[in-house]
């Protein structure tokens, strides 16, 4: 299965690359919460277009080792990071496996200096619920990752910003992260992203 989901997984992570990569600047210091084995990083860096001196690190409760980025250990609640010692926090696909989501929301936009960036499912009616269901069992099962089955509205990401003392900038109300059937199926309306601008928001 884990070959089966190769293709899907790099054509994501190049649909994530090219809509991260305008919000960032020459110079930001990057940290990826819940990064896995650093994919995601190394995909941003190699990126033709990626800002020169960028510096991309990862935050995972249990660092795998062999990372092609730096990884810190996290073991939950407050992270080992001071306030607004990072540009820009990236939460991609994490959040719906967060079981103190506001708590971990609010760390994020603590240690963001300008920008948190999030990336996840977004449901409207049982059907959609279903379909995303599907699809993070699907992705997480081989991995041993539990997941908690619990995703976002468009309303209650709309309610994100203000609970964190930010500002929305950009979103995204679907992404075409998929090819085919599967992009019908799982993609477009069911993924939302976001850029929130963070309090301090003015960065350097």
């Amino acid at each position: 299965m884990k070959r089966l989901h190769r293709p899907i997984y790099e054509h994501r992570l190049g649909v994530l690359v090219r809509e991260l990569l305008p919000a960032l600047r020459a110079g930001d210091r990057v940290l990826d919460v819940g990064c896995g084995g650093g994919a995601l990083g190394a995909a941003i860096l190699s990126a033709p277009g990626c800002p020169a001196g960028l510096v991309v690190e990862g935050l995972e409760r249990v660092p795998r080792g062999g990372e092609p980025i730096v990884v810190h250990a996290y073991a939950g609640g407050v992270m080992p990071m001071a306030d607004e010692s990072y540009d820009v926090v990236i939460l991609a696909d994490v959040l719906h496996h967060e079981r103190a989501p506001a708590s971990l929301l609010r760390e994020c936009a603590r240690v963001s200096r300008r920008l948190l960036v999030i990336k996840d499912h977004k449901v409207e009616g049982f059907w959609s619920w279903c379909r995303v269901s599907l699809m993070d069992w699907a992705a997480n099962a081989p991995h041993g990752v539990p997941c908690v089955y619990r995703y976002n509205s468009l309303a209650q990401w709309h309610a994100v910003p203000g609970a964190v003392g930010g500002e929305l900038e950009r979103e995204w109300k679907g992404l075409d992260l998929y090819t085919g059937w599967l992009n019908v199926a799982f993609g477009r309306s069911l993924q939302y992203m976001a850029v929130i601008r963070t309090k301090s928001g003015g960065g350097r």
